[in-house]
């Protein structure tokens, strides 16, 4: 009885194994049979396999798919965001045709939505990676019941649809892995967007991270050319049912894989045989010129030019020129010469370049490039246009309106051509700019000969200089002996070594670096005993120069409040200047205000208590303080945030001191960052303590709207944040209506 016993369970198992091994060798799954957790499901042509695995250093247990030559490159995950604890994961088919995942409960983590019934179900791994379920012996993908490739994770495979179903509403996007140890979904993803003409972004949750760009009829407008690829071809589909990329392998035998990984880069493998791994042959975002709306409106991102990657279109000039050239081109460019419309326009040819954000632009498949040029120029409202297909000489119509943003011009080939509109003084204006150039040349070659019999003259009255400095010597000016107070005092301000300032800063490390302002970089340092400063060092191409080098050590040096930041020392020797202050850990304002993640940390009881302590200190340097100073560009970056919130206005470059018994100024230069400024010193150049109420109020209306007063723009009137509440009487109108009679009374206005 016992021998008989033993030889069913003997049965019993083998034909269990039989059943597994059945399915693993066919690469189907039917009702009748299961894939355990140490079991797999390899595809027929045995490229891919099915089964379960843990990533990384996690111990989780998930479903997926790898390549069968590569376990490491996993493709597809079914329960990502739901993973097993233990290695009794099961797959089954229902009889209704739907793929179940079973814990050791038998309850179900994960699976298939399909909506039909079938009456012979099967689920096989086809040798494409697609993991999908099928009535029957139904080959026609259109007739699948379900498949993996509706549901990508963070990679893109051939034969992959990457776009919309525009009758269910599916979309099919790649969503990167949390983690190399998570494969949940992560803040990246890559996705067609339907708006205007659909184009492949990457975005960073709910922000655009950078753009693929559009498909011009043979590649998308940021690779820049259309060389055939002897691994696979491109098809992009567009009608009234489906808006879809799909690559097509034309070698069967090569794999290629394209994955965004969980820092949001877009990485393109391709594997190598011979080597036996995964070779990097593209990277999307390779360049800083990827990087979505970098240099702002009408201008391009392009690395011809050595000193700057950003450049306005011709006929544009930088809308602040201050910030353009410290580097900060989110403002971009604004028209030098309005637009006609009626009459008196005409287009400016870009070539070899990738077309602008097509969110905001109108198509046409069917027009010439002559009807869609007539048809920008009817338009007071049109900025451009372009071809819509360049095949064959180019065919169709794309048309934009309002800001041009996000182009990028190619230094190698490649691109297309876009027709921007300008006023047609404009073109005069850069045909004499090109004759200009050329005289220019021409003068430059003539004066050579004359450089060069005057350089050996040159040369030695510059070494005569340099050993008369060398015989008298130079004494090391410090901050106490190059600067005197108001009334002549001497200022008392440690003077620190330049080859500590280097040391504690790693020889001013762009690893140390936090940022760049009007004045120039501000280093992080560490100086030996552990005591954390920051190091503002004058850039040579700073707008600011002595003068607001001077302003800031006495003004700082001589003020002692606690919001107010504090200055620890200096350093100055010929063109090297430098302010020594105390760390900051928690930034500056703006990066709370002004960034998803930051909001997150700035809830309304820390609102109150850094409006508060700003209050405070602007309350001291208008009355309280032995001089009345006015800051003259109080803005969201100019108040550090030390480690405990506490607010501390900085940067006093450009303050401007009052006598005891003055209370308004005028200049004729107005400085400042606009957006920030009082009406009356903007216009006129009249400055008082209001105008730095005006910028404390602005800076409030920032916190309660977490929006830029200057990168506002209301979709029906177009004002500005100010204008906007000004408007609609929300916040700050009283502001408006009786700056006249705030008078100073800085205490009662704020409080």
């Amino acid at each position: 009885m016992q021998a008989l016993r033993s030889f069913f369970m003997c049965l019993f198992f083998l034909f269990s194994l039989l059943r597994i091994s059945a399915a693993t060798a066919l690469g189907t799954i039917t009702p009748s049979g299961y894939i355990r957790d140490a079991d797999t499901l390899v595809s027929v042509g045995g490229s891919y396999e099915l089964g379960f695995f843990s990533p990384g250093k996690s111990k989780s247990r998930y479903l997926g798919i790898w390549y069968t030559d590569s376990t490491d490159a996993v493709v597809w995950v079914a329960n990502r965001e739901t993973p097993l604890g233990d290695s009794s994961g099961l797959l089954k088919l229902t009889e209704q045709g739907v793929l179940v995942l079973l814990n050791s409960s038998n309850n179900i983590v994960w699976s298939s939505n399909s909506s039909t019934i079938a009456g012979n179900p099967v689920s096989q791994l086809l040798d494409s990676g697609n993991l999908v379920v099928q009535d029957g012996k139904e080959t026609n993908p259109d007739n699948f019941l379900w498949q993996s490739f509706d549901y990508p994770c963070d990679t893109y495979l051939p034969e992959m649809k990457l776009g919309w179903d525009l009758v269910t509403g599916l979309e099919r996007y790649i969503s990167s892995w949390k983690s190399t140890d998570d494969p949940a979904p992560g803040e990246f993803s890559m996705r067609m967007d339907l708006r205007g003409l659909p184009q492949i972004l990457i975005m960073k949750e709910a922000k655009i991270q950078a753009r693929i760009g559009s498909w011009n009829g043979l590649y998308w407008t940021t690779i820049g050319y259309g060389e055939p690829n002897p691994i696979s071809g491109s098809e992009f589909v567009m009608n009234k049912d489906e808006v879809y990329f799909e690559k097509r392998p034309r070698n069967m035998s090569v794999f290629s894989r394209y994955v965004l990984n969980p820092l949001g880069v877009a990485e393109n493998f391709t594997w190598v045989y011979q080597t036996q791994s995964w070779e990097l042959s593209y990277t999307f975002q390779a360049d800083q010129c990827e990087t979505y709306a970098l240099c702002g409106p009408f201008s391009s991102c392009s690395f011809k030019s050595s000193s700057t990657i950003c450049a306005c279109l011709k006929g544009f000039v930088p809308k602040s020129l201050k910030d353009w050239n410290s580097r900060y081109w989110s403002d971009g460019c604004v028209r030098r010469t309005p637009l006609a419309c009626s009459d008196g326009d005409d287009f400016i040819t870009y070539s070899g370049i990738k077309l602008p954000d097509t969110s905001t632009s109108w198509f046409d498949k069917r027009m010439s490039l002559k009807e869609c040029k007539g048809l920008c120029l009817g338009n007071c409202s049109c900025t451009a246009c372009a071809n819509l297909d360049i095949r064959e000489g180019g065919s169709g119509c794309v048309l934009w309106f309002g800001n041009l943003i996000d182009i990028k011009e190619f230094t190698s080939g490649g691109g297309q051509d876009l027709y921007i509109r300008v006023a047609a003084s404009e073109l005069d204006h850069v045909k004499k700019r090109s004759n200009f150039n050329k005289r220019k040349l021409l003068a430059i070659l003539l004066s050579s000969a004359v450089f060069l019999m005057g350089l050996l003259i040159v040369g030695i009255i510059l070494y005569k200089q340099k050993k008369k400095l060398r015989n008298e010597g130079h004494r090391r000016k410090d901050c106490s002996d190059e600067y005197l107070g108001e009334d002549g005092e001497e200022i008392e301000l440690p003077l620190f070594d330049l080859t500590t300032i280097a040391k504690a800063t790693d020889n001013f490390s762009s690893c140390n670096k936090l940022g760049e302002g009007g004045f120039g970089p501000v280093y992080k340092g560490t100086l030996i005993g552990g005591k954390e400063i920051a190091v503002k060092r004058l850039s040579k191409n700073s707008g600011q120069g002595m003068r607001e080098f001077k302003t800031e050590v006495i003004l700082i040096a001589s003020l002692q409040h606690r919001n107010l930041v504090k200055l620890l020392g200096c350093w100055i020797q010929k063109d090297e200047k430098i302010l020594i202050y105390e760390f900051m850990p928690n930034k500056s304002l703006d990066f709370y205000i002004f960034d998803q993640e930051g909001q997150k940390l700035l809830d309304w009881p820390k609102c109150f208590h850094i409006i508060s302590g700003v209050a405070r200190g602007l309350l001291y340097l208008h009355q309280d303080s032995r001089l009345r100073i006015i800051h003259r560009d109080l803005k969201c970056s100019n108040i550090l945030l030390d480690d405990n919130m506490n607010p501390k206005i900085s940067d006093f470059g450009l303050a401007k001191t009052f006598g005891g018994d003055q209370s308004q100024a005028n200049t004729n230069r107005v400085v400042g960052t606009y957006g920030y400024m009082s009406p009356e010193y903007a216009a006129d150049g009249t400055f008082s303590m209001k105008s730095d109420v005006f910028s404390l109020g602005v800076i409030l209306l920032e916190m309660l709207s977490r929006k830029k007063n200057r990168g506002f723009r209301h979709p029906d009137h177009d004002h500005n944040l100010l204008g906007h509440v000004s408007i609609t009487n929300e916040v700050m109108i009283f502001y408006f209506k009786k700056k006249s009679e705030l008078d100073g009374a800085l205490r009662s206005t704020v409080f």
